[in-house]
């Protein structure tokens, strides 16, 4: 088993045991069970998922960190929201921001686009969750 915890600067989302997780990192996804190497590894807008006893649980967090070290996954994002919680009106409207942003961006450096792309990013996962894919 896993210890998950999911830390927002507001509260303690998560604090249970897991079979699995699953997180998006700045290089992919990176799946973790037991016994996993330590890892730490910058967190990118996506979802998050995990299992537990053969029932699956998914959150869209926003960008941050992920350490892994001794059977424990700390995740410290910006946010963590379920389906349930999602706001698919400001999602959507998040989503048409960034776009619109990033359309006036199109010649700038792509370091000075990533603020933009990575609430873009975001704005897609709440989306995709809240509509149950």
């Amino acid at each position: 088993m896993l210890k998950l915890e999911i830390v927002t600067p507001e509260k303690k989302v998560l604090d249970e045991a897991v079979d699995s997780v699953t997180v998006p990192t700045a290089s992919g996804e990176a799946g973790i069970l037991p016994n996993h190497a330590p890892l730490i590894s910058a967190l990118k807008p996506g979802i998050l998922t995990y299992s537990n006893k053969g029932t699956t649980e998914r959150l869209a967090v926003a960008r941050g960190f992920v350490e892994v070290s001794a059977n424990k996954v700390s995740v410290l994002t910006e946010t963590a929201e379920t389906a349930g919680e999602i706001d698919a009106d400001a999602a959507r409207a998040d989503r048409d921001a960034a776009e619109k942003a990033l359309a006036g961006l199109s010649t700038a450096a792509i370091e000075e686009t990533e603020d933009d792309r990575e609430r873009l990013e975001a704005a897609n996962a709440r989306l995709q969750l809240a509509a149950g894919r």
